[in-house]
Parts: C-alpha cells; structure tokens; sequence
C-alpha cells in the first residue's frame, strides 16, 4: 500500500479505503462501479474504536445484521458471488462448516441471492442459541444441517466434498468458510478502519485478535504486509491452544478441539495457520517477531469479562474477553505500548453465559428479540461424510 494511502487515510472515507485495500486482489474481474457497489453494501454499518482505558481500546465489529465480525467477509463474498453468477448456467453451492458466527453471517449474507443454495453444517449442542436461530431460521435457499460432533468434524465433512471428484462433477461447490480466501480477504478493512481511528499515529498499536480458524489473524498480517502498521498482533486462545503452544515450544500438534464459553473459536487444528506460516516463509523466528499468542480457560475468560465490566464498565462478550485478556496481558510485558483488541460479536449473543457473570440483563437489540420468537428448523446428521453425500445428491 502506497505511503500516502496510510498517510492520508484520515481524510478517506470507509468506502475509498475498501476499495483501495481489496482492489489488488480484484484486478479487473469486477468494474469499478460494481465493485464499489459491493464494498458500499459490505460495510454499511458502523466499526467504532471504543477507549477503554489509556492504553487499551476496543474495536467493535458487532454492529452488523447478524452482531458479528463475519458479516463483513459473508456479505462482500455473498455480492461478489452474485455478480459472477448472473450468466451462470449451473445451481451453485455453498457448503460451509461453522463454529458459530460464521452461519448466520453467511444465512444472512447470501439469503435469496439468485442461483445460489447454502447448506451450513453446525455441531450440534455446541453453538449459542441466539447463533443457532441465526443460521436455522431464514428457509428458502439456506439449509442446515446439525451434526452429531465437533466443528473439526463438520470442517472435515467439508473438506472431504471438496476433493470428492463424483460429488464436483455433479454439483457446483464453493465455501464461504475462512478456507475460502474470498472470506477473509475482506476483513482487512476494518484493520484500516480501526488505524484511521487510531488517536496516536506515531505510537502505532499492538492488535490483539481473537482466534479459532486463524482467518481473522490472517486478514490482520496481510493488511499489515501490505504496509498498514501495527507494531505487534497477539492470536488470543481459548482452551484450544494449539498455536500458542507452537509459538512456545515451535512444534505444531493438532488436537481433538475442545469446548468452551467462546464457541467460534473452537478449533483444534486450524485451516488458517498454514497461511499465516507462508506468509513468513516457514520461519519461526520470523512470525515469533510480529505474532505472540496466549491462551484462557473459561474460568479466566469469565474473571476477564466481570472485572472490565465492573471496572471499566464496558460489557465484553467471551471472544472479547479473550482477547482483552491478551492484549492486558502483553501490555503489561511491554510498557509503554498500546493496543486495540477485536470486540467480534454482541455479547447478546452469549448471553447465558454473560448474564450470570456479570449479574445484569444484556440489553438485547429488536433484531434478537424478533429472532428468538421463531422455531430452528434443522436437519439433524451424523458425522458421517456418506451421509452428507448423499444429502447432497439428493438436492
């Protein structure tokens, strides 16, 4: 990114600074008023930078349809999908994997787009229940299918339909989960967003993001690659520590995830780390100098999310509290130093898990009073690939 972009970037709005990061990415494969088009229907809505305290700042990335940072990467994929489409001969489908947020935002996002069907595999028992109504309740062309198991089991079915050549040969597949870049390519925006807010230019902000699928880190390291600057990323884990214990021991072991009060990031073996590990070309040293990761139990994510909210009287939902914790964490390491952590969905969406920690009742927007009136309507399977298969051929 040129010099002057980032120089410059207090005076452009949210619209010009889209464009300018996702058109390198574009090249001339969409026009330049449909482009704009697209991005002006992306990110519509707010992505403000919350002062916690004087060194800590929250940016808020829940003000989307569905209350989650996912909206932005469902919604850009949803329209750029739509307009290739249009003289497409052939059914297309979505086959996506979700730990959470990934299937409302996607339900929401490619909701009666022309020519498109969406089938969204969810663990069953092991999303929230305002989630859950999210990514069952829209009909029409969005299906749901509840699997008896994990989120690796529903990304593994996924994965196996990819590289299934009799199921391809048939049926037109794409993925709006994070191992489709075309998710995650987008939620570079908001990192610019989040600097052209930044109170202290020549102090640039250490990011602390939290992680499950390793998508949004992704996003963050690219955008920085591209010259946005950020001194320093944090990946903030759950119980699912896979990467924190890679950047401190250098091994990498995948495990069975496990899990936890902060669902979406319940992943034991994510799809996104082998990005970020070419994006430093294998070298752990390097990707050690920009990345730093901790990891929290529930019980310390639910200690996290009462003391801000008595202290600091800010409300942070789980995935929020995880990366707060984090980035309080580093800061104290490294004085001085100030930071921005990602706030990636409503704590209304948790509430169940908010509520008694924090003894109040989480004000709940019409849009999730509305929701929580209607029924789930769900396939229920199990974490059987054959099955899916066949589910498939049979649409």
């Amino acid at each position: 990114m040129e010099k002057e972009f980032i120089a410059g970037i207090d005076k452009l709005s949210k619209e010009e600074i889209a464009c300018r990061v996702i058109r390198p990415y574009i090249g001339n494969e969409i026009p330049k008023n449909e482009l704009e088009r697209i991005v002006a229907e992306t990110i519509y809505f707010d992505f403000p930078l919350r002062k916690i305290d004087q060194h800590i700042f929250s940016l808020e990335l829940f003000h989307g349809p569905t209350l989650a940072f996912k909206d932005v990467g469902a919604r850009f994929m949803s329209r750029c999908l739509g307009y290739f489409v249009k003289n497409f001969n052939k059914q297309i489908t979505v086959l996506v994997a979700t730990s959470g947020d990934t299937g409302g935002a996607v339900a929401n996002g490619f909701y009666n787009v022309d020519g498109v069907e969406v089938v969204i595999l969810y663990p069953s028992g092991k999303v929230s229940s305002v989630q859950e109504l999210q990514l069952t309740t829209p009909g029409n062309n969005i299906k749901a299918l509840e699997i008896e198991g994990s989120f690796d089991d529903c990304q593994k079915m996924v994965k196996q339909a990819f590289a299934d050549k009799q199921l391809n040969e048939k049926i037109f597949l794409t993925s709006a989960n994070s191992i489709n870049v075309a998710r995650w390519l987008p939620q570079q925006f908001y990192y610019f967003f989040a600097y052209q807010q930044w109170p202290e230019k020549d102090n640039t902000p250490v990011i602390s993001v939290p992680s499950g699928n390793f998508g949004n880190i992704c996003a963050g390291l690219l955008a920085h690659r591209s010259g946005l600057p950020v001194t320093h990323f944090i990946a903030a884990c759950n119980a699912n520590d896979v990467v924190t214990e890679y950047l401190a021991t250098g091994n990498y072991v995948p495990a069975k995830s496990v899990a936890t009060i902060s669902n979406a990031m319940d992943v034991g073996d994510p799809s996104n780390f082998v990005r970020i590990l070419e994006l430093f070309n294998k070298e752990f040293r390097s990707l050690k100098k920009v990345m730093s990761s901790y990891s929290f139990s529930d019980e310390k994510t639910k200690e996290i999310l009462g003391e801000v909210f008595r202290e600091k009287k800010y409300l942070l939902d789980p995935h929020g509290a995880v990366g707060y914790g984090a980035l309080n964490k580093y800061l104290q390491q490294h004085p001085g130093q100030k930071g921005i952590f990602l706030e990636t969905a409503h704590p209304v969406k948790f509430y169940d898990v908010v509520e008694p920690v924090i003894n109040e009742k989480v004000p709940m927007p019409q849009s999730v009073q509305d929701l929580l009136k209607l029924k789930k309507n769900s396939i229920k399977m199990r974490s059987d690939y054959r099955e899916l298969k066949e589910y498939l051929f049979s649409e």
